[in-house]
């Protein structure tokens, strides 16, 4: 039997070591994800070949991919310019020489004078006439296969010709009974097995555009199930937490209550936005399921204030709240806010805010450990360290996450896992990166979403230019007026120092050239991932204070820096940064009343031009400023797999559907989904099982 049919009963594992009892072949295919039958049959080629028909040379055209059939005329091994075999062929219509620089004695010997051979390859022009470049070679007069021959991407170890074998075997194998009930499948739907069969061996009269662009009924069948199975996996994870409990934190009302005394010492009114999700919240964390709600809004919407509110609603009730950030920057500017409006509350209650990170000495780290275990502490901020296994929480009932696509499935289960034995803390994710609907309709069905979309009065709209790096000494004219005004700059560089690989300008050299330039009235810092916390904390403190004009930075000021006199934002190489980041980036500025502005600066390549990618991520910036725009056209570009970032570390991405072309079929699933687990879970669960197998508890997270 082979080993991908025992694989359905006993999964191995994935990267099976050498040694391990399997062979090279049976570890390329649990490199591909291949362990059981279902795996194989859904493995489905990046494309075909046409073995199907026989042309003669004189119909073919230079670039043609065809196959003749003919007989050698001419064979001989040549040395100039490198050594080559080179094959004379003779179909009748015309002649054809074919070129070998890899071959063996065998293939010299298959290829003798007079030999009758059938070859497939590319069809070139020349001044020496028709040319195929390595073509593959068969024997002639075998019987020509009756579909496409499937071409399945695949790594070293594993020729095509023994992947087809195996898929095809696994193809037939495999279990492949309806699980959707027939009234409910899609109009025309073809059955599954049908679907399958084709898209491995489609016929050579389907239009291959149907197949390319995935709009052939045939993909319509597969792109509807796997949606489907995303759809019934995140409605089960919705359903399992509605079974667990979560503390009830009943809301105080009164005037002494922390909440209402955090209200009344913010410098400001809470924008209509802020209000509305605050209540959302609110309504959440007096319910005993567990809240699961992403918080979103656009860079300045005042998403820590909102969750100072619910920290202060968490600790009227009498627990604990803890707020993790992927970075020290990032978790050390939440820290500056909520001290600043909440440890004076808090002290008079005998209570106070904690902070932890990896860079802490061990002294103040024990300490603060020992405030978050008595309950002292009444929020815990920090980075990963929030989640180590020395730090034990009195009774944690909120866990907030700010950017929580950066932190990774077993991260965010780490915290979860910090609550209370028995129950489960409500959670609170936050992002700056808004979330296009389908993407919210589909990976984030399993949450509850609160968007902040209205800026808090005062923020001032920000002009992006697009520059080019010739250009440059404009751009450091721009900045000395800027200084003049006595305003605050940034530079953001995407390399720390010197690589030969890639020839970007560094920050190093960027601050030196700066400092140079603008001359001794200004002073400008740099700012990496890689200096001491300490010194980071230092030049953040001296930019923030206005004691430094020119701050040079890499993207570790990407979200969380709010300097209100930073006016001008310059982007080094920004051609080389991501849509979301650049948009991230640029939300740094406009934070005060001054009009502000982004600069992005590219560096064309030879032809004066930067790639499509590039120049759509460029043409975005300066065209919107809003966050869901952006994020639409993000995903555009990107497709859900990289926009998704590390939420989906182990959680089943999409393999074919394509969210921004197949809303209607999502609009399906999610209809169907709860009908399917209330009227038959038993299909539901195995339609699952068929698509995501155990990736499905991932989406737990």
């Amino acid at each position: 039997m082979p080993v991908a049919a025992k694989s359905a009963a006993t999964p191995l594992p994935a990267a099976a070591p050498p040694g391990s009892g399997l062979s090279a072949v049976q570890r390329a295919l649990r490199k591909l994800g291949l362990l059981r039958d279902i795996d194989f049959a859904l493995y489905l080629p990046m494309r075909y070949e046409d073995e199907t028909r026989i042309v003669r040379l004189v119909d073919t055209r230079e670039g043609d991919l065809a196959q003749v059939e003919g007989v050698v005329v001419a064979s001989e091994v040549t040395y100039r310019p490198r050594r080559q075999l080179l094959v004379t062929l003779d179909d009748g219509s015309e002649t054809c020489i074919l070129r070998f620089f890899n071959f063996y004695p065998s293939q010299q010997k298959q290829l003798e004078v007079g030999a009758r051979v059938r070859v497939r390859g590319e069809m070139k022009g020349g001044f020496l006439g028709r040319q195929m470049m390595q073509p593959n070679v068969k024997a002639a007069g075998t019987e020509l296969p009756q579909a496409l021959t499937p071409v399945y991407s695949t790594i070293a170890g594993l020729a095509q010709p023994v992947l087809r074998r195996e898929v095809r075997s696994g193809l037939a194998r495999a279990v492949l009974d309806e699980t959707v009930p027939h009234q409910h499948l899609p109009h025309r739907a073809w059955p599954l097995r049908d679907a399958l069969t084709f898209l491995h061996y489609p016929t050579p009269d389907v239009a291959m555009a149907t197949l390319e662009d995935h709009t052939h009924p045939a993909w319509q069948r597969l792109k509807a199930e796997e949606l489907l199975a995303q759809q019934l996996s995140q409605l089960q994870a919705r359903r399992e937490r509605a079974s667990q409990r979560a503390p009830q934190l009943d809301a105080v009302q009164s005037p002494t209550s922390l909440h209402a005394q955090l209200l009344a010492v913010l410098p400001f009114a809470l924008t209509g936005a802020q209000a509305r999700v605050g209540q959302e919240i609110a309504r959440d964390l007096t319910r005993t399921v567990p809240m699961h709600r992403l918080l979103q809004g656009d860079v300045g919407s005042g998403k820590t204030v909102v969750a100072a509110l619910a920290a202060a609603l968490c600790i009227d009730a009498g627990h604990q709240c803890a707020l993790m950030a992927p970075t020290e920057i990032l978790a050390s500017q939440h820290f500056g806010k909520l001290v600043g409006w909440l440890d004076p509350l808090l002290l008079e209650r005998g209570m106070r805010v904690a902070w932890l990170t990896g860079s802490q000495k061990k002294k103040e780290r024990d300490t603060m450990s020992a405030a978050v275990e008595s309950g002292e502490a009444a929020l815990v901020i920090g980075t990963h360290a929030v989640i180590s296994e020395k730090v034990r929480f009195k009774n944690l009932a909120l866990a907030i996450i700010d950017e929580q696509h950066r932190f990774g499935v077993a991260q965010r289960l780490a915290l979860r896992g910090k609550a209370v034995e028995g129950q489960e803390p409500h959670l609170l994710m936050m992002s700056a990166t808004p979330i296009p609907r389908t993407l919210a309709m589909s990976y984030y069905a399993d949450l509850d979403v609160s968007t902040l979309d209205e800026l808090p009065p005062g923020r001032t709209p920000i002009v992006t230019k697009v520059v080019a790096d010739h250009r440059r000494d404009e751009v450091i004219a721009r900045i000395q007026a800027q200084l003049e005004q006595g305003r605050q700059v940034y530079w953001v560089c995407p390399l720390i120092e010197e690589s030969e690989a890639v020839d970007l300008r560094n920050a190093t050299e960027t601050r030196d050239e700066l400092a140079g330039t603008l001359g001794e009235g200004a002073k400008v810092g740099l700012l990496h991932s890689r200096m001491p916390t300490a010194e980071k904390q230092a030049v953040m403190e001296s930019f923030t204070k206005g004691e430094m004009q020119v701050l040079v930075s890499t993207t570790v000021i990407e979200v969380g820096v709010d300097v209100p006199n930073a006016s001008l934002m310059v982007i080094e190489h920004a051609e080389r940064f991501g849509l979301s980041q650049l948009h991230q980036l640029r939300g740094r500025v406009g934070r005060g009343a001054a009009a502000s502005a982004c600069v992005l600066l590219y560096a064309p390549n030879e032809g004066g031009r930067v790639g499509e990618a590039a120049r759509a991520r460029l043409k975005a910036m300066a065209e919107t400023s809003d966050g869901f725009e952006i994020a639409r056209r993000d995903l555009e570009i990107r497709g859900p797999g990289e926009f998704l970032g590390v939420r989906q570390s182990g959680a089943p991405l999409l393999r074919f559907a394509d969210l921004t072309q197949d809303a209607l079929l999502l609009d399906w699933a999610r209809e169907l989904a709860p009908r399917m687990l209330d009227q038959h879970p038993e299909l539901a669960q195995r339609h699952v099982d068929r698509w995501l197998g155990s990736k499905s508890e991932y989406l737990k997270a």
